[in-house]
């Protein structure tokens, strides 16, 4: 890609930030990248197995490490990598500073651009990759971590380059004093603060990553991607092709880092804790983002957990409305940050264009949607993928003990992988008096239906849900425009999106790079959103000198 390409992209993407349009650099149509590509990702994924991975630097590596086993064969990938100590990460990075920090913004915006752009030819082996380290489908594994992760990538890069540039560089300042007048030259410097720590989660290795390592980078930050051990291969592919594109161009390959640990011997704790460390970001859950954010000294970035809800309290088609959520609620088995888990209806009921709907048909219809999902052949299998750990799959089921259970687990097969780890959603009734039950993060595939005595206690409860434990975030259905309005005041001022409405192709779950922010950094689910200017200018420190 020509640098002038490259240019082109920034500024499309500069552009539809400001607009909030739809946009998109890398479709996320598998069928709209060449034909051989996909074959070709796959035989590259598959000689990737039982294999030491291939394309990272490995100066002062102390061996090869890698645990990570599919969620659809339940056996181990046998991929192992480069591992080092943390001093030697530690002096690494601080050995390329100066390299990246002395490039301008704008070359940066290119360089990380063309890196994109290498990462764009392996989306493919990327999705594989996914595929078998987190549990999601195939289409969900390419989408996410290949063209939509990288749109993400692209966005913090436009946001990036927007606001190191705020500020002309080089200015003659004049000030009349009457019968003479000051003069003084001025500059204004974006002064990086170093090193960047960039923990990865298990279910979304580069979506979730590439924000936090992008941002980093932009901003003139060397940066260290710590991936959870058990989903390492997808962003080792991206690491390595921006350690390929760094060396095209004569830098020191440390700017970008892979450190890499297991469950048993974890090293997260020693990296964030570093000194030499002064940017964190992190997804995952709220237990250590909590400790993340409690060290002292550092500027953090987190994703943690959230309580999404669902409110209903009216509908203009329910069978559409039920199958939209049983479609968010089903995606990935539940496993993603943005899955409805709550659903507020009222005790006496909802109405509809065509009636009105007992509580108990309420419930009754959500559960044939997800059931009519689950056991429909060509579409169940692919839309609920793999559990990534069994440790959801327990908890999920010892959920269930003791409850009321509207709709439980239904066997499945996946004709793909035989021994796929499966679980479909459940759903659990309980009172708006349970609250030791729903409201906190139960993750994984089930949905909760709050019994509340009306639409006004379904709000309260939501708004007070999400306050303490935090959402990503909240859906509505109603027919009522003053309720709607309600809603959209009331959630926004504990700082939580709602989606009203959605049937059809629109779903609670999906968030759009350049239109979208993803969490408001506003309530409990984290501090940080992605992408607005904050994402951003928390990186670096505008400095201005003056010289008579």
């Amino acid at each position: 890609m020509t640098s002038q390409a490259m240019n082109s992209i920034i500024s499309d993407a500069q552009a539809a930030l400001k607009s909030r349009l739809y946009f998109t650099a890398y479709p996320e149509n598998p069928k709209a990248y060449p034909e051989d590509w996909n074959e070709l990702g796959k035989t590259a994924f598959s000689k990737q197995l039982n294999e030491n991975f291939q394309g990272l630097d490995t100066t002062d590596s102390i061996g090869f490490i890698g645990t990570e086993v599919s969620p659809y064969m339940q056996v181990g990938l046998g991929v192992h990598y480069p591992q080092f100590t943390v001093e030697t990460l530690m002096a690494k990075a601080n050995a390329s500073k100066s390299a990246w920090t002395s490039i301008e913004p704008a070359k940066r915006a290119t360089i990380l651009v063309e890196m994109l752009d290498a990462v764009k030819e392996r989306f493919f082996e990327i999705a594989y990759a996914t595929m078998h380290t987190t549990g999601q489908s195939f289409v969900m594994s390419f989408q996410a971590s290949g063209p939509h992760a990288n749109d993400r990538a692209l966005e913090v890069i436009a946001m990036g380059l927007q606001e190191l540039t705020r500020f002309d560089s080089e200015v003659n300042w004049v000030k009349n004093m009457g019968k003479f007048d000051l003069t003084l030259k001025k500059n204004f410097k974006a002064i990086s603060k170093g090193v960047g720590l960039v923990i990865g989660c298990s279910t979304f290795p580069t979506w979730n990553t590439v924000p936090g390592l992008f941002a980093n980078l932009i901003a003139g930050n060397v940066s260290i991607v710590k991936p959870h051990p058990k989903s390492i291969l997808p962003i080792a592919i991206v690491v390595a092709e921006m350690q390929k594109v760094l060396a095209k161009h004569e830098l020191p390959v440390a700017i970008v880092q892979l450190a890499v640990d297991t469950v048993e011997d974890p090293m997260t704790k020693q990296l964030a804790e570093h000194n030499d460390v002064q940017l964190i970001d992190y997804t995952g859950g709220s237990c250590f983002g909590d400790y993340i954010e409690s060290i002292p000294g550092k500027t953090v970035f987190t994703e943690k957990a959230g309580v999404n809800s669902v409110i209903l309290d009216s509908v203009a088609d329910a069978k559409s409305v039920f199958g939209n959520l049983a479609f968010a609620a089903s995606l990935y088995s539940g496993q993603m940050c943005t899955a409805p888990q709550n659903v507020f209806v009222p005790a006496s009921g909802i109405s509809t264009s065509e009636g009105h709907l007992s509580f108990d048909e309420v419930v009754a219809g959500i559960s044939e949607s997800i059931k009519g999902l689950v056991e429909n052949p060509k579409m169940g299998p692919f839309t609920l993928g793999a559990i990534q750990n069994d440790i959801t799959k327990k908890r999920i089921l010892s959920t269930l003990e003791n409850k009321h259970v509207a709709l439980a687990p239904i066997e499945f097969v996946n004709p793909e992988f035989a021994d796929t780890r499966v679980l479909s959603p459940s759903v659990v009734v309980v009172n708006a008096s349970d609250a030791d039950i729903w409201q906190h993060e139960c993750f994984g595939p089930i949905l909760f239906i709050v019994k509340t005595a009306d639409s006004n206690e379904s709000l309260k409860l939501t708004a007070a849900s999400a306050r303490n434990k935090g959402a990503i975030t909240c859906q509505c259905y109603t027919t009522n425009e003053a309720y709607m309005n309600e809603v959209e005041n009331t959630m926004n001022g504990v700082f939580t999106p709602v989606s009203f409405n959605f049937v059809g192709a629109a779903f609670v779950n999906q968030h759009a790079a350049f239109s979208d922010l993803h969490v408001t950094g506003g309530n409990p689910s984290g501090n940080a959103s992605f992408t607005d200017a904050l994402y951003i200018n928390r990186r670096f420190v505008w400095v201005g000198n003056r010289y008579m």
